[in-house]
């Protein structure tokens, strides 16, 4: 009998491979955190460096994945072990808790940079993946476990024997996660379409994208040879535009490159044509595959080729159905403007985000102006726009269990003397106000040694005024202020205590008297006078604080934000409703009649117009509202509401 063939047009040949790679992605789009876990042990790690609002934020852009680079050999105690420090499940489960509430997926990335010897690779990962396995299996299905970032050197010709054995000993303990798998070759898709299908089907298969490098990395230092003179090169390839190579360079493969291959190579057929190589693979052996890393260096690349690339490359990737994460979120590979403070409302390269198709915050302006409210340099985690960055000695732990209320708290001990703990202030401060209206520095500190002290310490910024320095404003914390008997105390420091205290600024200049309260960089808290060896000391909840300076335009709104709240007297619920003219920042605390911040009801970005919030006494948080009056206050956008709260049963 005649047989019946079912012939395929092309066009269906293509739509089905595409259906094929997005019907199992389990992700899209998203960013690299770097610079946060990529520390040389747990207690080094930056932690306050990205905090739950900034995740928020990435997922606002659209992101539905983050993958998360650590230096997860240096995480352990080292050979022969590698048992991991605990201080490190610490950080990463705290990180963990956030993604999996804001439904994000995370990838944990092994971006140990090691010898590339597969005897010395080989060892840790057999011993750390079962570790982290057996800690994290039974995680959401939004953990991914990347074994080994961009394999290369003489692993090239081991790495997938040894990658299917660490695969092996995943499975010993977690069967259900999947497991993110590359190629040698540093992980570009060279090196994937050389690698064999390995066995176990739960897996994602990775390659990095940085075609054409000589665009993509111009002005990089660490390359070989250095790319660091070269500049302009544009893209895509423009004759006219094209740069001469640096003297520098001269006896390289560079000048070659950019005179004769560039021509081919930076063109946006040439790059599609090399991701096409990918789907290759993928579909050939029925695979997923992610583009785990792309970007474009800034340095020396002009901006506007920038955003033509990354229309290009990611475009391209979205287009064919292949989930990405762009390399990187901050730095030189960013998503903010050059040079900028990166922050979030304020900084982000919006022609960059545009192109990469991410959904844009609405613009805003930053404009500089005295502090006239109170606000927080740490709550749990550093206030809104500090960053944190721990000392290089001893412990500094920002999310210790120990606080004084809360979930978090700091404990500080072993410092190296002149270490300190230090808050900058992403955007200066002017507290000029703040100090003529007598503010205080309020918070809960806990120490052990009686005789030991440590310095609080502002610091103002250093401008192109001839003989102008970086000055102190110190105040000496001892046991004659507040006893160290183990027991957590309230403190309260009038900022007019702080006295000047000179500079360092490469040299020690004595004081002039010249702090300047109306550009205050950075607050510090400093093991000024000794090394803490053996010392310790908690803190919680350091808040400049005071009463609310308003002019008098504010003085014909005394409640900008409409609020109520009812019952009141409450006696376990009541309703907070408050509506806000526009977007923005909003803390709401409950303080009593002293000042002292009881409760904290809402502390996040929050949208225009109106909102709700239940009050409950019956939640842990809110144990300590006993029976009397109480002070609920909204702060947001540089305006506040303050009104009276009874409690009475």
């Amino acid at each position: 009998p005649m047989k019946n063939y079912l012939r395929i047009p092309v066009s269906l040949i293509f739509f089905f491979s595409v259906f094929f790679l997005s019907a199992q992605n389990p992700f899209t789009k998203g960013v690299n955190l770097t610079g946060w876990f990529g520390a040389s042990s747990a207690k080094s790690i930056p932690f306050n460096k990205f905090t739950k609002k900034d995740l928020q934020n990435i997922k606002s852009l659209g992101c539905d994945v983050i993958r998360l680079p650590i230096t997860l050999h240096y995480m352990t105690n080292g050979a022969p072990n590698y048992e991991i420090d605990p201080l490190f499940y610490k950080y990463l489960d705290q990180v963990i808790d956030w993604t999996e509430e804001l439904q994000l997926n995370l990838i944990i990335d092994n971006h140990t940079i090691e010898v590339a010897d597969s005897n010395i690779v080989e060892a840790p990962l057999l011993k750390i993946w079962p570790q982290m396995a057996r800690h994290y299996k039974d995680r959401s299905m939004l953990i991914f476990y990347e074994i080994l970032n961009e394999p290369h050197g003489s692993l090239d010709a081991y790495w997938a024997a040894i990658q299917a054995k660490v695969v092996d000993s995943i499975r010993v303990y977690d069967t259900k996660h999947t497991i993110v798998v590359t190629g040698a070759e540093w992980g570009g898709i060279s090196g994937l379409t050389k690698l064999k299908k390995l066995a176990d089907t739960n897996l994602i298969y990775s390659f990095h994208f940085y075609d054409p490098f000589l665009f993509t990395h111009q002005g990089a230092s660490w390359t070989s040879p250095s790319l660091a003179d070269l500049a302009n090169v544009p893209f895509p390839y423009d004759a006219a535009r094209m740069p001469v190579s640096p003297p520098s360079l001269t006896g390289t493969w560079v000048p070659g490159s950019l005179s004769t291959a560039y021509k081919t190579d930076g063109t946006v057929a040439k790059l599609k044509t090399t991701i096409d190589l990918a789907i290759k693979y993928a579909t050939t052996n029925g695979v997923k595959i992610f583009c785990g890393e792309f970007g474009v260096y800034n340095q020396n690349s002009l901006n506007e080729d920038r955003v033509e690339w990354y229309k290009s490359v990611p475009g391209y990737l979205t287009q064919k159905t292949i989930p990405w994460t762009m390399w990187d979120y901050q730095g030189g590979f960013g998503l903010f403007i050059k040079g900028s403070n990166e922050m979030f409302e304020y900084d982000i390269n919006r022609p960059i985000a545009e192109g990469l198709g991410f959904v844009l915050p609405p613009f805003k302006e930053y404009v500089f102006k005295a502090d006239t409210v109170p606000f927080d340099i740490y709550t749990d985690f550093p206030g809104e726009g500090i960053r944190a960055n721990i000392p290089a000695s001893g412990i500094a732990d920002l999310i210790s269990a120990e606080g004084y209320e809360g979930n978090h708290g700091i404990y500080m001990t072993d410092i190296d003397q002149y270490g300190n703990l230090d808050f900058d202030f992403t955007f200066n401060k002017d507290m000029s106000k703040l100090v003529a209206a007598n503010y205080t520095i309020d918070f809960w500190c806990k120490a052990d040694s009686p005789g030991s002290n440590v310095v609080l310490r502002f610091i103002d910024t250093k401008t192109s005024i001839p003989n102008d320095h970086p000055w102190r404003k110190d105040y000496t914390l001892s046991s004659t202020v507040v006893p160290f008997d183990g027991q957590w105390h309230l403190v309260q420091i009038s900022l007019k205590k702080f006295v000047d205290a000179g500079s360092w600024d490469g040299a020690w200049f004595s004081s002039t008297n010249s702090f300047d309260w109306k550009a205050v960089d950075r607050f510090q808290i400093v093991a000024e006078n000794m090394a803490l060896t053996g010392k310790k000391f908690w803190f919680d909840n350091i808040r400049i604080n005071g009463t609310p300076i308003t002019s008098n335009a504010d003085k014909l709104d005394i409640n900008p934000f409409k609020a109520t709240i009812f019952p009141n007297p409450m006696k376990e619920i009541t309703t907070l409703q408050y509506d806000l003219p526009a977007p923005g920042y909003v803390n709401v605390g409950i303080y009593n009649l002293s000042g002292q911040r009881m409760a904290t009801i809402v502390d996040q970005r929050e949208t225009q117009g109106r909102h709700q919030v239940l009050i409950d006494r019956g939640k842990a948080s809110l144990s300590k509202l006993t029976d009397g009056v109480y002070i609920c206050k909204i702060t947001s956008s540089g305006k506040a509401t303050a009104f009276k709260l009874v409690v009475k049963h």
